[in-house]
């Protein structure tokens, strides 16, 4: 099993209002699915945000660890390195 590894959450504007303001949130997990369970215990409105009842990324959000998208890596699965940075993008419409 992999060592839980200290990473980065950068949260977008839209969403910092669900995890008290936080820019950037610190947690120590060994995978994307495990970094996200630490959202969800600390910040449970911030993920609902990102992921639906099932656990899977909601459609119009984008997670991405460093620059690569997650699902051109090994999805939710994803082994964290120390120091990596998980972004959520959520999708941006208008008209």
């Amino acid at each position: 099993m992999a060592r839980a590894q200290t990473i980065s959450i950068h949260i977008p504007g839209p969403l910092r209002a669900y995890c008290r303001g936080a820019s950037e949130l610190r947690v120590s997990a060994p995978t994307v699915r495990a970094a996200l369970g630490e959202v969800e215990r600390e910040h449970p409105t911030l993920y609902r945000n990102i992921c639906d009842e099932t656990g899977s990324v909601r459609r119009h959000v984008g997670l991405f660890v460093n620059t690569s998208h997650v699902r051109d890596l090994e999805g939710l699965d994803t082994t964290l390195a120390p120091g990596d940075v998980v972004t959520i993008l959520p999708a941006v419409s208008g008209g």
